[in-house]
């Protein structure tokens, strides 16, 4: 068999659809302590790391509010669904509500409503010394209701900063925390009392990653969902919300990466797409395609850098009946389509687009990302995702003249590993040195309606977030040019 016919065998091995069984993986060790009865609310109180600037503008009649609850928005989609949002902002952005001085981390906010009503609670991780700290805030003060803190010992192989890089996410009243070392806490978001917590890397010998635990809990129903990546398996898990017991678990092959889960309908069933895969030797990873509710494997696919120090941090976006994945460290892109048997097959592939940190988004039934360097390039790109042919590529670059120490200097910005999110017809951007653009963006054209920089700090990765008219940015850096020390801020982005 020649080596041609080698490569088309493997890779028909490879799309064929997994065995639908059920697997069995048996819990090590489930929570045994029942949860203590939560506490009453406390009343929200300002703190020293707070300083409120504000109050916000009162919501324009009949705007369409939403909440954010989970990493990338209430559809893990990177859109949102709010109206009544300012249309410009001025070069300084819009007017900043409170500001709170926090610790090292990457994890975005989440805010959702307490009891299917108000008040709202906006949740936040961050790592101050030796201790993570979970804070429960109200989103328009940015006063506290509570904090639940826990000590650390994690040093990352790779950069400066410890703090935790999952986000959070709420449902049911509650608040499941996966912390940077594979703890793993559900919390009660009235009270922050701890119903349960597990060790998830003593129980099921989960290593460390390059980064840590980084992939953000999906909850699905009851169950929470998580790209575990133990060894031998499983490598996805998903825990009862109530209880933390092991429901079920899939998979064997692959490890953890960064990117978190997806759910999604395709082809008129809902099914779960994780990209697995982190730190191994040889590397190996790749896409699998599971039943939420069974967790049975229906499909995998191979997708990793050949690197073995690399990571797949972008999470897997659906489009129609495809499913897109990218990775840098040479691996690029590719797009599969779902077949009616249940199956996927590969469109394309293109290793010059890869998507290191960010996620792309499918609107306008194409799909958007920034291509970025860090500090030195970043452009807009709308990708058809039949063919993976560019129908537009904007650079987002420009040059900037501001007073430091006296003297005037005029320096090039980009958008560098940007993020992207969907509102009301337009993309919002935030750039990996701190600033904010509206984009109006066709598949042919792209034009930057307002640009500001809210500050100059580099490693701005974490995605931003909006609900209610608020706008939720992390400055993961003190600032380049001052002295404004790692904050969440929170802005006024409500239409008069």
């Amino acid at each position: 068999m020649s080596r041609t016919q080698l490569v088309a065998a493997a890779l028909a091995a490879a799309l064929v659809p997994q065995e639908q069984a059920k697997p069995a993986f048996v819990d090590p060790k489930p929570p045994a302590v029942a949860p203590a009865p939560p506490t009453p609310a406390p009343e929200a109180r300002s703190y020293s790391e707070l300083t409120f600037h504000r109050a916000p503008k009162p919501r324009a009649a009949g705007a369409i509010d939403e909440d954010w609850p989970t990493f990338l928005g209430p559809r893990r989609d990177g859109h949102t669904r709010e109206t009544g949002l300012a249309a410009q902002f001025s070069e300084h952005g819009p007017p900043l509500v409170w500001e709170m001085s926090a610790g090292s981390g990457f994890a975005s906010p989440v805010v959702t409503a307490l009891d299917g009503g108000r008040p709202r609670r906006l949740v936040f991780t961050h790592r101050i010394a030796q201790e993570i700290h979970v804070d429960c805030l109200d989103p328009e003060s940015g006063q506290r209701y509570w904090r639940f803190s826990y000590p650390t010992e994690y040093r990352d192989r790779y950069i400066p900063n410890d703090g935790p890089r999952s986000t959070p996410v709420i449902a049911g009243g509650r608040v499941f925390v996966h912390g940077v070392e594979n703890d793993f806490f559900c919390l009660d978001l009235a009270s922050g009392s701890v119903l349960w917590k597990r060790d998830l890397a003593q129980e099921f010998s989960v290593p460390l990653d390059f980064f840590g635990a980084v992939a953000s809990p999906l909850v699905v129903g009851e169950l929470v969902i998580q790209n575990l990546g133990a060894p031998n398996g499983p490598c996805v898990a998903a825990f009862d919300g109530a209880s933390g017991k092991l429901v079920w678990g899939a998979g064997k092959q692959w490890g953890a990466s960064c990117a978190s889960p997806v759910l999604g309908s395709v082809r008129g069933r809902e099914r779960l797409f994780v990209l697995a895969g982190g730190e191994s030797r040889p590397p190996t990873g790749g896409l699998m395609v599971l039943d939420p509710a069974s967790g049975a494997l229906e499909f995998e696919y191979p997708f990793r850098s050949k690197t073995v120090e690399s990571v797949t941090g972008s999470s897997p976006v659906l489009a129609g009946d495809k499913v897109f994945m990218s990775s840098s460290y040479g691996k690029g892109s590719a797009c599969l389509a779902a077949k009616e048997d249940g199956s996927f097959s590969e469109l394309w592939t293109e290793r010059g687009l890869g998507l290191q940190f960010s996620t792309a988004l499918y609107e306008q039934g194409h799909l958007w990302m920034i291509d970025g360097v860090a500090d030195r390039a970043g452009a807009l790109v709308c990708l058809d995702p039949a063919t993976g042919k560019e129908r537009s590529r904007t650079d987002l670059v420009w040059e900037e003249t501001f007073e430091l120490g006296g003297v005037k200097r005029t320096l090039t910005y980009t958008v560098g590993e940007g993020s992207l999110l969907h509102a009301e017809g337009r993309f919002l951007c935030l750039g990996d040195n701190g600033h904010l653009l509206w984009i109006d963006a066709t598949p042919e054209r792209a034009t930057i309606g307002s640009r500001a920089a809210l500050f100059r700090a580099n490693e701005t990765w974490t995605p931003p977030v909006v609900s209610h008219g608020l706008l939720y940015v992390r400055q993961t850096k003190r600032a380049l040019h001052g002295a404004a020390p790692p904050r969440l801020l929170c802005y006024d982005l409500r239409a008069p």
